[in-house]
């Protein structure tokens, strides 16, 4: 095949070599054409103080040519608590957008056209609550549930390994999952139901081989809790996604993807029986490393992120986030938001790496390499399959230890100066310039309580009692709780309120002190 032509004057192949793209097992990528007919989808990461601001920031994204949004939620919002909860004391619409209710969502998705718009929500333990918000939203704009797209990350697995924000035992957080599966294959089937993460291993220390390892025996245990719940493998298996960091290591990052869609493909089809296609390919998204951002000279992180999105897109992501040059200090200031979304234009249109399909594809470095992770993620991957799975291995300490060992032998390499960053162990300045932070109004604790204090007050209290009740039956039992579920935000029930009703049913994870 051949694609568009050369600044020289010669024609570019689509694809060069024997192995075809889009066929399995996908290691030169889940598409025949990748992005040389279309380049991969363009989201930031965005959210924070109120659903208003944050709704004006996703229009300005937008304009710059951001083709898919990704929603920060706060962490009250994460950990399934109101704004209003003591709980959620200081962290109100500090590291997300604080969304409560029906009417939050309503706000935050104003003008925002949501049959159009591809929209990722990075929220794990309640995913199945904000896409119901979402999804209630969409048809007070008269969109069908059959045209919604996007992605939502209820991965919660990974909580308990790298982040925290769980609420709910395994047992049950797997349950809400695969009624989530259910719910959408018939009500939302473009949806992705699922975005298995790997990028939080990543920046809690985890390495290439251990990020994908952990990550794909992750997807394993979701795939065995469909099944067991009665759903067949090629019927949920199509919409499942996942999510991996791009680092600065360029050509391990490359090997890193090829051979983490090699590794799913084959697990698909030999060990769950998969025969459709679409089953077996790993589809992803990616978010340059936050990790490796550095407070010191924010500037460099620039081509920190440029570097880790060129690892991206030779590695064949479906879509990429670009972290903002300030994120290491605050929250993204607009213009280093539209600087990170230029950052990906200039890849996708000013280069030639959309002109053919795994350029590395015969690099005897890369392709060495691939090998060479997929040999260790393999072996990883059967050590937690030897101890019973990911959830035995993750109530053993296994994944949580070995990522920890990893990150305290990257510290001592950093503090030695045997692992050269820019700006903090080497090529230090002595002054560094002053930097005045985005920072969210503090006055938004005592908004948010005064908006759901007025929700309280207007909604019908007997709708509320009946809807709760009707999904604290469906929680005791075995039907599927997010009918019930969305009766109740109907209703004007809160996020908090949902959860809290699930927390009185399942109980709440209490990880043991030490392993």
């Amino acid at each position: 095949m051949t694609g568009r032509r050369a600044e020289s004057g010669f024609e570019i192949r689509t694809v060069y070599g024997p192995e075809r793209p889009g066929e399995y097992p996908f290691t030169r990528g889940v598409y025949p054409s990748m992005y040389t007919t279309r380049p991969w989808t363009m989201r930031q990461y965005a959210g924070f103080g109120t659903a208003a601001e944050s709704n004006r920031r996703y229009h300005r994204l937008i304009e710059a040519g951001t083709t898919g949004l990704s929603v920060a939620f706060d962490l009250p919002t994460q950990m399934g608590l109101d704004s209003d909860d003591p709980r959620a004391a200081g962290e109100v619409g500090k590291v997300g957008v604080a969304i409560d209710s029906l009417d939050d969502m309503r706000v935050l998705l104003d003008g925002i056209p949501t049959g159009e718009v591809s929209t990722s929500m990075t929220i794990n333990a309640p995913a199945a609550v904000l896409l119901l918000l979402y999804q209630l939203v969409a048809a007070e704009q008269g969109v069908d549930g059959s045209a919604l797209t996007g992605t939502v990350q209820n991965d919660v697995l990974k909580e308990y390994i790298a982040r925290g924000t769980y609420i709910y035992p395994p047992a049950e957080s797997l349950r809400l999952t695969s009624d989530l599966f259910a719910y959408c294959a018939a009500e939302l089937p473009r949806w992705n139901t699922i975005s298995i993460s790997g990028y939080h291993m990543a920046e809690a220390g985890a390495n290439p081989a251990q990020e994908i390892a952990f990550t794909l025996a992750n997807g394993m245990e979701y795939v065995r809790a469909a099944i067991r719940a009665g759903l067949a493998v090629d019927d949920f298996a199509p919409r499942l996604s996942f999510f991996f960091v791009a680092r600065t290591t360029l050509l391990e990052e490359i090997a890193k993807f090829r051979a983490a869609r090699r590794i799913w493909a084959r697990l698909m089809r030999e060990e769950f029986g998969a025969t459709n296609p679409k089953s077996m390919m790993l589809r992803f998204h990616t978010q340059t490393a936050g990790v490796q951002l550095t407070a010191q000279q924010p500037e460099v992180n620039l081509l920190r992120v440029t570097v880790q999105a060129l690892a991206a897109v030779l590695g064949g992501t479906q879509s990429l986030h670009t972290n903002s040059f300030d994120e290491a200090l605050a929250l993204p200031s607009e213009k280093a938001a539209r600087l990170a979304v230029r950052t990906q234009q200039v890849l996708a249109y000013e280069t030639d790496l959309t002109a053919t399909v795994d350029p590395f594809a015969g690099s005897y470095a890369v392709e060495a390499m691939t090998d060479e992770v997929e040999r260790a993620a393999v072996d990883l991957i059967d050590a937690v399959e030897k101890r019973g799975g990911a959830v035995e291995a993750i109530e053993q300490g296994f994944q949580k230890s070995e990522i920890e060992k990893t990150a305290y032998g990257t510290a001592q390499e950093i503090e030695a100066g045997e692992r050269v960053v820019v700006g903090v162990n080497r090529y230090r300045l002595d002054t560094e310039e002053p930097y005045e932070p985005l920072r969210p109004d503090p006055e938004l604790a005592r908004e948010q309580a005064a908006r759901l204090a007025a929700l309280r007050d207007e909604r019908s209290s007997h709708e509320v009692r009946t809807a709760l009740d009707a999904l604290r039956k469906a929680a005791s039992g075995g039907t599927n709780v997010l009918y019930p579920m969305r009766n109740a935000l109907a209703a004007r029930v809160t996020v908090g309120e949902v959860c809290s009703t699930l927390r009185d049913v399942w109980g709440s994870y209490q990880p043991r002190d030490s392993f």
